[in-house]
């Protein structure tokens, strides 16, 4: 029988990160999972999943997240990179401390966890995936949702995906992301259902699980990289 493969999931205590987690235990993979609270998420304690609190903005926890994955499970074939935060606000009142705790979490984030997790894969031969969540709004900006600071951020990842994944195609470790439209998590908890569903032209929202899924469908896509999947009831298909 195959050894399992293991999967870093970053911002994985509620909403979309914790729907990835489950998504990957479900099917058998060990999951190193780390956010600021992830051994307050309520996960079950499982001999296939390892908890790292901290903030993936500082390289000290990616550095855990690393060296748990290697010493709990001796590889690291995939990575989720899942963290991120957002607000709407007109340009003007965003703060350049607002501006900088987004580059920290959105991108540094990135950076230090998705470095070292593809040094180990050259080194283990054998490939391996790495998917971001980016956002709809990166590349289709809507009236009413003014976003423009984050989305310097998620409009970066979607960016290095595509550099990524032509750099690294001949080591067979493929490069995508995620891009939900509005989701229905905590973030959103209150807004109200009918606003929320006005911002899609299929006048739905996406549930946490729907953008797992479209995760676990790249990481085992083998022949899919520099893709970035809308998951955003056709927002990005423009106006409606």
């Amino acid at each position: 029988m195959a050894k399992p493969q293991t999967v870093i999931v970053t911002g994985a205590s509620q909403g979309i990160g914790a729907a990835i987690v489950h998504s990957f235990l479900d099917r058998g993979y060990n999951v190193v999972a780390t956010s600021r609270r992830s051994s307050n998420a309520g996960f079950a304690p499982s001999a296939n999943l390892a908890l790292v609190d901290g903030d993936i903005g500082q390289a000290a926890t990616a550095e855990k997240v690393i060296q748990t994955a290697i010493d709990r499970f001796g590889t690291i074939d995939h990575v989720v990179n899942n963290a991120g935060i957002f607000s709407s606000k007109p340009f003007t009142d965003y703060t350049l401390d607002e501006f900088c705790t987004f580059v920290s979490t959105n991108l540094n984030g990135f950076i230090f966890i998705t470095q070292p997790a593809v040094k180990k894969m050259l080194s283990q031969g054998t490939g391996g995936s790495v998917t971001t969540i980016t956002a709809a709004l990166a590349d289709n900006p809507m009236l009413g949702s003014p976003a423009s600071i984050p989305m310097i951020t998620k409009g970066g990842l979607n960016a290095i995906t595509l550099s990524l994944a032509s750099e690294y195609a001949k080591n067979k470790i493929r490069f995508n992301a995620v891009a939900p439209g509005v989701v229905d998590t905590p973030l959103h908890k209150n807004v109200s259902k009918d606003l929320l569903n006005s911002r899609s032209p299929m006048g739905t929202i996406s549930a946490p699980k729907d953008i797992a899924e479209a995760v676990v469908y790249l990481t085992e896509a083998g022949h899919v990289t520099g893709e970035v999947l809308h998951v955003d009831d056709g927002a990005h298909v423009g106006r409606w």
